[in-house]
């Protein structure tokens, strides 16, 4: 198929996840016609292997763990979880791994998608290639915008492939729970899945390389309490731990340790980080490393590219659904600014047309018990970073709203405050019930709301976010 057979877009967008589905909402919303192209489901890793699942899968774990803290409950949740019934609803929400909703919406906006593998075939071209083996050629007047998301990495250990590995994806598709599961990691998949799958019936070992603990990005005490919370549900951790090998014997694999332990599971899950998915779409003939990961400047432009956009996981700003969603806002708009000639674009820090929560105020819940939530800064990341701050610690417990939120309540909430401007840098809240939380510290950090103003902003009694002014008090008085 030559250029001239080729069918023209305002804008073609490769990859149709929630940051795709956003791009294309926002441009076909300022009336630019937009493609949208996919290889697997309209709806992307979240929908059906990610975000939704397993959170699906986490909110009995956590419903059930509040109502034990809760006399006239507590006897009532004794039993295990109905695996069975919390799968059936999981599967409820992945739609069944069906996409006819998502593809519904899609037309609803007016765009139109093409499903196959997208690969650029040089500048403003996108070459599909289509399941039944035809091919279409695209091309965008104004932007080509790339979201295609990351997948996940697997280490290179010989054999690896002979042992199935489960990934995130295996890990909230599972039909049935493992008797034993090894978990490798120590981030946030790791926890989470540790955190489910043990509440589900299976014996977790959860092995984690080094000695920074678990949840390594947030302030220390997130990974301290979530550890210890895990360890009384019943996980074996085992920090400073590498798996040398993997091998099954029979039904059963075997991970042998650094320290040379045996540890035998039914399953293994790998949660040891993210790869870009861009090794397959054509970066070369636009002079990029395929398989990279794509800067972009503010506005989510390819650096050395006036018409490709890196929208999500594939720039490497903020691995988050949430944050690539508000990447493709932020893309959307200066792709339709651009487009209609606005000579200079809202880009200076907060401006329409750049992404600079990225930088100053990505949000993030950790869905374990108890939940771990920040956003901005860590007292360590704020230092590093050449601020002069103070970090303002207050033990949850102490807070009327959560004292009555479940018997036994443990957490800890920490505000680092910048002694130059007296503004809030970052927030960590880890607790039951924290992840509802956080979007008031992501305003008062993104909104850069000055100390002396968050005096005014009275917390409701009994609420846990009473902690609030419990932080403020405590920054007064020392």
């Amino acid at each position: 198929m030559t250029q001239s057979d080729s069918i023209a877009y305002d804008v073609v967008v490769i990859g149709a996840g929630p940051v795709g589905e956003n791009v294309a909402d926002r441009t076909r919303a300022a009336g630019l016609s937009t493609a949208i192209v996919e290889s697997e489901l309209v709806g992307g890793e979240c929908s059906y292997w990610a975000c939704m699942p397993s959170k699906a899968l986490l909110r009995p774990v956590l419903a059930r763990a509040d109502a034990r803290r809760l006399p006239g409950l507590s006897r009532s949740v004794r039993d295990p979880l109905d695996t069975a019934a919390v799968l059936a609803r999981r599967d409820e929400y992945t739609s069944h791994w069906k996409d006819d909703g998502q593809v519904q919406w899609v037309e609803g906006i007016g765009a139109d998608l093409y499903r196959g593998q997208g690969r650029l075939a040089g500048p403003r071209t996108v070459e599909v290639a289509a399941p039944d083996g035809t091919r279409r050629v695209l091309t965008a007047r104004h932007a080509v915008a790339v979201c295609t998301g990351s997948g996940a990495a697997l280490p290179g250990l010989p054999g690896l492939a002979e042992v199935r590995p489960w990934t995130s994806r295996e890990a909230t598709s599972a039909k049935s729970a493992p008797g034993r599961l090894i978990v490798v990691g120590g981030g946030v998949v790791a926890v989470e899945m540790a955190t489910a799958w043990q509440a589900l019936g299976s014996r977790v070992t959860l092995l984690v390389r080094g000695n920074d603990g678990l949840l390594a990005r947030m302030e220390p005490f997130a990974g301290e309490l979530v550890a210890e919370a895990l360890t009384e549900a019943g996980v074996d951790i085992r920090t400073g731990t590498s798996v040398e090998s993997v091998k099954r014997e029979g039904g059963t694999v075997v991970a042998v340790t650094d320290t040379g332990d045996r540890v035998e599971a039914d399953e293994i899950l790998f949660a040891t980080g993210r790869f870009p998915r861009t090794d397959d779409i054509g970066l070369d003939t636009v002079g990029l490393e395929p398989g990279s990961w794509l800067p972009v400047d503010d506005s989510l432009r390819v650096e050395g590219q006036d018409w490709l956009y890196a929208v999500g996981d594939v720039n490497h700003r903020a691995l988050l659904t949430h944050q690539g969603k508000y990447q493709a806002r932020i893309a959307g708009a200066a792709i339709a600014a651009r487009a209609s000639g606005v000579p200079d674009l809202d880009s200076g820090p907060w401006g329409a047309h750049a992404a600079t929560a990225d930088h100053d105020a990505v949000p993030q819940v950790v869905f374990t018990d108890p939940e771990a939530a920040s956003v901005g800064l860590t007292l360590a990341e704020a230092e590093q970073a050449g601020h002069r701050v103070r970090a303002v610690d207050v033990d949850l417990a102490t807070v009327a709203g959560a004292s009555l939120y479940g018997d036994g309540y443990k957490g800890r909430a920490r505000m680092v405050v910048d002694l130059e401007d007296e503004i809030v840098r970052g927030v960590t809240f880890v607790g039951p019930g924290v992840g509802e939380m956080i979007h008031s510290a992501t305003v008062a950090v993104a909104g850069r709301v000055p100390i002396s103003r968050l005096w005014h902003a009275v917390p409701s009694y009994p609420t846990i976010s009473e902690v609030w002014l419990r932080l403020l008090e405590t920054y007064r008085d020392n």
